[in-house]
């Protein structure tokens, strides 16, 4: 199965040949449904297995919350929504190799939106990774 998308045909160019997608609403909204209906089950059901706990819960807070730029939303959610996905490229359930392809596609949504994720939003996912697993600093990739 391929990641969700939340965007639809390419749209204007940043000069540098590349095109700019444009995010489809209907998508971003389905998308965010999924998230919020299934992010807290799949953490919990998977702590002990998700070895970047810390920027998966960054960028759910990142994502759902109403500051954050619509594009920048668009993107992590539809990253958030191939992690909550019950099958994906890789099975999660497959030992070591399972998240391995949700890690990927999760650091370049993160990395692409970098700037729009504040010291609020990492200090919100240190509180609950504190909160969930009892460790501080477990799961820190950014």
């Amino acid at each position: 199965m391929t990641a969700p998308s939340a965007v639809s045909s390419p749209g204007p160019s940043l000069g540098t040949g590349t095109a700019l997608a444009v995010p489809d609403p209907d998508r971003v909204e389905r998308d965010e449904r999924l998230v919020r209906r299934r992010f807290w089950q799949k953490l919990r059901a998977n702590l002990h297995r998700i070895p970047f706990l810390e920027d998966l819960l960054a960028a759910y807070f990142c994502a759902t919350d109403p500051a954050t730029p619509y594009r920048a939303k668009a993107i992590l959610l539809g990253a958030l929504a191939y992690f909550v996905l019950p099958m994906d490229a890789v099975p999660d359930w497959l030992l070591i190799a399972g998240f391995t392809d949700d890690a990927a596609v999760l650091a370049a949504a993160v990395q692409t939106v970098r700037a729009n994720l504040t010291p609020a939003h990492w200090g919100r996912a240190k509180e609950v990774l504190r909160a969930e697993t009892g460790a501080g600093d477990a799961g820190t990739t950014g």
